[in-house]
Formats: structure tokens, C-alpha cells, sequence
């Protein structure tokens, strides 16, 4: 699979439909990079016109904010704002949530201004334009599916249904846990937590999390962001479920059902 970058189009004088911002774990992170792939095979399908910025795309500096280092967070935002500028980008779209809060929220002060979406309602853009077309019984037919709500996507934006909307057109049994949408549990990797040991406590908490989606009896566990499909991996195989429970990204779902 072929995927030009922005400046690719920008040498052709063109511009595509929307950039895809990868984010740091789509772009090294071994587990993540499946995300990426099945997001880029779907975006490719549909005839969706886009774009990666490759090279020159850096980390958003989410995790810096979050862990208090303000003037690197100032001075990673303005880098990248300074390379989306330059080449005119209106729209972007991101897998992870992290990401999209960052650009959608916190970018627009500094001087960057885009219509931020996040991958799973545009998935369900795409679904709704009858792009995307669901085989009719597929590998997820009658089984279980819970939903876990990432709080940069939920809580933060307060985006609770697209992906539960995306979720809907399988023809699987869609399950919620006890806690979900405003009252959902954080995985545990919000606020920079990714990148520190946790403090002194009972328990970890995607180890909460894994056991509250494994009581649900589901046997796929669908994640909207790459920090959640870590922590509640982990989780999942804490609870001693990792060979009957399975964590998949919704777009991992969706490449899975997609009519050719």
C-alpha cells in the first residue's frame, strides 16, 4: 500500500481530501502500527483522497503538557502548527484520541485552527455516505462486543455515540460495561501515566478495567485509542482471559467487515 505525504501533493499543486495525523504510538508502536494500517486500507478503499505528513510529523506534545513541561509542549505544538500552516491543512483525522484532543483543543490558541475528527466518527461518516459497506454475517456475527469509553474521546469531547454507531452495523451483540460513556473508568494511561510507574495502591487501574469488560462475558473488547489497547491488553491478560478475550481497535473491526 502507497500512501503519499502532504508533500507529495503539495510538489503536484494539490491538496487531498484530509491529512491523516498518525500520532506517535501509529507510528512505532508495533501493536498500534496495526491500527494505522487498517485505518490507511480503509481510507484507501472507500477512495478516500489523503495524506500522511511522514517525516515531518511530530509528537503532538500531549504527553509533555500532561506531565507539566509546558515550554516543550509550547514548542512542539508551534513546530508542527508551522508545518500544517505551510501546507494549508483544513482537515485532519487521527486514531488517537490523544492526538485529536490536543490539535482539535488546545492547537486553535496557538495559532492553529483545523476541523479535527476523530477516526471513529468518520468512519461512521463513511457508513453513513454508504462508502463503507458491512458483509452481512461476518467473522463477529452473534459474538459479544463491549465498548470501552477512552476519556479523551469521551469525557473530554464528549463523544460517545459515533463509535457505538460504527459497533451497531456488525451483526454482533453490543454489551456494556457497568461503568460506560460519563461515568466510564480511564484506562490508565491518560495524563501522561503511559510513560511513569504508577503510584502506591490496591491495584493498577487497567487491571480494574480488564476485569470490569471480562464480567461482561464479551469476547472482543473494542478500543477507540492506542495507550487504551495497551493498558487493557494487559489488563485482559492479568484476568487471565487473553486467549478467549480479544482487544481490537474499531477500525481493526471495521477493515475485518468491510465488503470488497
Amino acid at each position: 500500500m502507497q500512501i503519499k505525504t502532504m508533500a507529495e501533493y503539495f510538489a503536484n499543486g494539490e491538496t487531498p481530501e484530509v491529512l491523516f495525523w498518525v500520532g506517535c504510538a501509529g507510528s512505532f508502536d508495533q501493536r498500534a502500527q496495526k491500527i494505522t494500517r487498517a485505518f490507511a486500507e480503509i481510507l484507501t478503499k472507500t477512495g478516500t483522497q489523503f495524506a500522511v505528513l511522514g517525516k515531518e510529523e511530530a509528537c503532538t506534545g500531549d504527553p509533555a503538557r500532561r506531565a507539566g513541561n509546558e515550554f516543550l509542549f509550547q514548542m512542539m505544538a508551534y513546530n508542527n502548527i508551522q508545518v500544517l500552516n505551510n501546507y494549508g491543512v483544513k482537515k485532519i483525522v487521527t486514531a488517537c484520541p490523544h492526538c485529536f484532543n490536543t490539535i482539535k483543543n488546545e492547537y486553535p490558541e496557538l495559532g492553529g485552527s483545523y476541523e479535527v475528527i476523530h477516526h471513529t466518527t468518520f468512519l461512521q461518516q463513511l457508513i453513513d455516505e454508504g462508502r463503507i459497506k458491512i458483509k452481512e454475517g461476518g467473522s463477529f456475527k452473534g459474538k459479544k462486543i463491549t465498548y470501552h469509553d477512552s476519556c479523551y474521546l469521551g469525557r473530554a469531547n464528549g463523544i460517545y455515540e459515533a463509535p457505538r454507531a460504527v459497533l451497531e452495523t456488525l451483526d454482533a451483540d453490543l454489551v456494556e460495561m457497568k461503568r460506560c460513556k460519563s461515568k466510564g473508568l480511564c484506562c490508565g494511561a491518560g495524563g501522561a501515566q503511559m510513560f511513569k510507574e504508577e503510584e502506591k495502591g490496591t491495584t493498577r487501574i487497567n487491571f480494574e478495567r480488564g476485569h470490569e469488560a471480562v464480567a461482561t462475558g464479551a469476547s472482543v473488547i473494542a478500543a477507540n485509542c492506542p495507550f487504551c489497547m495497551t493498558m487493557l491488553t494487559d489488563g485482559v491478560k492479568e484476568a487471565g482471559k487473553e486467549d478467549s478475550v480479544k482487544v481490537l481497535d474499531i477500525a481493526e473491526i471495521i477493515a475485518a467487515e468491510m465488503k470488497e
